[in-house]
């Protein structure tokens, strides 16, 4: 199956698309083995059969753009119309591919392009919300197509806000396709999806065993399709996505709530869909000080990743992995010192950590200038970047407003950071001590007991947050209640995970005692 339209072309003419310049493109010529991928391709996706689509999406088109188009673009979608019998919404999820592959090899791209992917977009989710979809596609490809929807309008906000240098064709074009990439055209396209899927009331369904949406990985196994249901599920996780890159994190997790991130669902299936849900599920929660549920999932997906990494070595998306690896071990580090909950973490997600971050962790305790330098600069590695969804005015002064948002989001978490200034000593004397009076604890901290109190109305407040339920939760590890002048600390157990740790240990065990079968004595 591979060879036939992975293979090179054999006596093609001389083209760019070996890597060439890329003003010498000819969009309409088509090397041999893209019209025969095509012609499989389309035949596939009519036949239903996800597993070859899969297999030429992941494995073919990747090779193929490897090969012949590492610096130029894939053939025009009229060009390749005639292996298709022209048929429109193959030729709509042709160029979603092309255009994605633009985005990720061609750059810098113009307005014009960003506004025809724009374009495609609406056509192609206008089919699949009006008309009827008779096909089955792989997860991968659909939750890509709502990836890539959501990182071309970030990656448009970023570019119209960078005035400074732009020539006045770029202006121009930028004031033509000013429509292109609306944030409210992007929320609702993805909120439709969301709606006309009814894909939060099949998951309340399948709570009470009325629906099979999980148990089939979301395919559909009548004869229907797949295709509204699994958009409607991952655009989900994509206005998830949009509202934290806005600031919204309270929208972004009421957008996620149908979603159980406690069991297994469509969403782990794909390894980029996981980890971005994960990822961006901690960080809101992070910013609205819910500590404990974003410790909780970034200790999982972490101890996920360490597991199975080396299963996607060869996967296109390792890179972004790693990366997201990288950037949920700051966040874990954040949110550990600003809410220490050592007993939620798995003792090798924590060897990890300390490897890292130990150095700033240890900094970041103690609230001083190089705390906040620690602080501002994990924060700055791994947020989201930030966006300003405003369409720019090109009547003022050109200058770049693109790092705005971004020194926003900053500014505040750096503000919380420093209303916990003194929580970090109060916490450290409180563990010391059963009970103990408030005087005393004021000579220690060395300020008057004024302030004192105040600081442990402080301390009660950072270390409750409302959660999803609209319910008031204790984040700490302890609490506390002062009676006639005397604080006195109620200590929570830790629960160590013992049925845990000698699992490993007989796992080791076993494991052992398996090479040692495997030696031969003489």
């Amino acid at each position: 199956m591979a060879s036939a339209y992975d293979r090179e072309d054999g006596l093609a003419p001389p083209q760019p698309h070996g890597g060439g310049p890329a003003d010498a493109y000819d969009p309409n010529y088509v090397p041999d083995s893209v019209k025969t991928f095509v012609v499989h391709l389309y035949r596939h996706i009519r036949d239903k059969n996800v597993f070859e689509i899969n297999q030429m999406y992941e494995g073919g088109f990747q090779r193929l753009s490897d090969r012949l188009f590492r610096d130029s673009p894939w053939p025009s979608a009229d060009a390749v119309a005639p292996y298709c019998d022209g048929d429109h919404v193959f030729l709509l999820l042709y160029r979603e591919l092309w255009y994605r592959h633009a985005y990720a090899r061609l750059s810098p791209l113009t307005a014009s392009h960003r506004s025809e992917s724009w374009s495609n977009y609406c056509d192609l989710f206008s089919v699949v919300l009006h008309g009827v979809v008779n096909m089955q596609l792989p997860n991968q490809w659909l939750w890509d197509m709502v990836d890539e929807f959501v990182y071309q309008f970030q990656s448009f906000c970023q570019y119209r806000a960078k005035l400074k240098n732009k020539t006045d064709d770029e202006l121009k074009q930028l004031k033509q396709f000013d429509k292109a990439w609306n944030v409210y055209g992007v929320l609702n396209y993805l909120q439709a999806l969301v709606e006309k899927s009814d894909i939060a009331q099949i998951l309340e369904r399948e709570k009470e065993g009325l629906e099979q949406f999980t148990a089939t990985d979301g395919y559909d196994y009548q004869g229907g399709s797949n295709v509204l249901k699994v958009l409607g599920y991952y655009s989900m996780i994509g206005l998830l996505r949009i509202h934290c890159l806005l600031g919204d994190y309270h929208t972004g997790l009421k957008c996620l709530a149908p979603i159980n991130l406690n069991q297994q669902g469509v969403y782990t299936i794909v390894i980029g869909s996981h980890i971005s849900t994960i990822y961006h599920y901690g960080f809101a929660n992070l910013m609205m000080r819910r500590y404990v549920d974003a410790t909780k999932e970034f200790n999982k997906i972490l101890l996920y990743i360490l597991k199975y990494k080396q299963y996607h070595q060869k996967s296109p998306q390792y890179d972004q992995i790693l990366k997201k690896n990288e950037q949920m071990y700051a966040l874990l580090a954040i949110c550990l010192s600003l809410c220490p909950q050592n007993k939620l973490i798995d003792e090798n997600v924590s060897t990890q950590l300390k490897e890292k971050y130990n150095d700033k962790m240890t900094k970041m305790l103690r609230f001083d200038d190089e705390a906040y330098a620690a602080y501002d600069e994990l924060f700055s590695y791994a947020c989201p970047k930030f966006i300003t969804p405003s369409p720019p005015v090109l009547d003022q002064p050109l200058t770049n407003y693109n790092q705005d948002a971004y020194r926003l989001q900053l500014k505040l978490f750096l503000y919380e950071v420093k209303q916990q200034q003194l929580l970090s000593g109060i916490r450290s004397y409180l563990k010391l001590y059963s009970a103990i009076t408030i005087a005393k604890l004021a000579q220690y901290m060395e300020m008057d007991e004024a302030t004192l109190r105040s600081i442990l109305l402080t301390y009660k407040h950072k270390m409750h947050a409302v959660d999803s339920n609209g319910k008031i939760v204790s984040s700490a590890d302890f609490d506390f209640y002062i009676n006639e002048d005397v604080i006195h600390v109620v200590e929570s157990k830790s629960n160590k995970p013992q049925g845990d740790y000698f699992l490993r240990q007989i796992l080791k065990f076993e494991e052992t005692i398996a090479e040692l079968e495997k030696v031969q004595l003489d």
